[in-house]
């Protein structure tokens, strides 16, 4: 692993810590039910703090699992996969929010994620 790969990964690990320190932040200082748009706002920090924590995560996986090497274009696989990741966590929260969360339309959601990132994935 070179130093930049390195410094990528403490930069999103660092960052995720930040993201996760403002959701706990919001989740002790701001009242739902004063504010409605606060639920809006827990969930994206929720979903970017996820986004965040997962993108090192699925490029350590990647060069863990091709023997120590990183390829060219690991760091875009690995931070399309966290805005995945991100995007559907955020969802999910404001479906929750909403009352409408289903496990049948988050396994749905969750399968149209992977058909997409499969297709977009697709190495040959």
């Amino acid at each position: 692993m070179i130093r930049r790969d390195r410094l990528a990964n403490l930069g999103f690990v660092v960052a995720a810590a930040g993201a996760w320190l403002g959701v706990a932040w919001v989740l002790v200082n701001v009242d739902p039910r004063g504010d409605p748009a606060a639920g809006y706002f827990g969930a994206a920090l929720i979903g970017v703090a996820s986004g965040l924590s997962a993108t090192p995560l699925f490029w350590l996986l990647a060069f863990a699992l091709r023997r120590r090497i990183a390829y060219r274009g690991a760091w875009g696989r690995a931070l399309r996969r966290g805005t995945w990741i991100g995007v559907l966590v955020g969802v999910f929260v404001v479906m929750r929010l909403q009352g409408l969360f289903q496990v049948p339309i988050a396994l749905f959601l969750a399968a149209l994620a992977l058909v997409a990132e499969v297709t977009l994935s697709n190495q040959r």
